[in-house]
């Protein structure tokens, strides 16, 4: 595939290609992994600690404190994303900061931010919602699957 393209790329595009390649720095696959297992475990011990200052201090079940516990997650992971701390800790962290609930909030945060020149419904609506769209489809397909993988495996028991 990428012979293809080097195919189609005039001879200067080609030299310049291989000089971008020389410059760029290589990427140290095993760094990154611990980087993104370090942040999204450090989120995860986050997360556990809110919860459990809920069980502890609120009066909460563990079941009724994990609702709470990702409100909160999410409007640290905001007010972060406003203040531009959590882009920083993004960079370093990779995709420990992208997967959890934090991550998408701050997608979303950022996405606000970014567009709010445009307007409210425009910029920041729709904005926003072109970001969100494709996660809320892949999350109600994936509940509608285990749903039914769930409804068959309680009547084959």
């Amino acid at each position: 595939m990428a012979d293809q393209k080097k195919k189609k790329l005039t001879p200067v595009q080609q030299e310049y290609q291989v000089l971008a390649n020389k410059i760029e720095p290589k990427r140290t696959i095993g760094v990154n992994c611990l980087r993104a297992f370090i942040s999204g475990g450090l989120i995860c011990v986050l997360g556990q600690a809110i919860e459990e200052m809920f069980v502890r201090w609120g009066g909460f079940t563990h079941k009724t404190a994990a609702s709470p516990t990702v409100a909160v997650l999410i409007i640290l992971s905001v007010i972060l994303t406003c203040f531009g701390v959590y882009d920083k800790i993004a960079q370093w962290a990779g995709a420990g900061s992208a997967v959890p609930v934090t991550g998408f909030a701050n997608s979303m945060a950022s996405s606000a931010i970014e567009h709010r020149s445009e307007g409210l419904v425009l910029g920041v609506g729709a904005s926003m919602f072109q970001l969100a769209g494709s996660v809320i489809v892949y999350g109600v397909v994936t509940a509608f699957i285990v749903g039914v993988v769930h409804i068959i495996l309680d009547t084959i028991s």
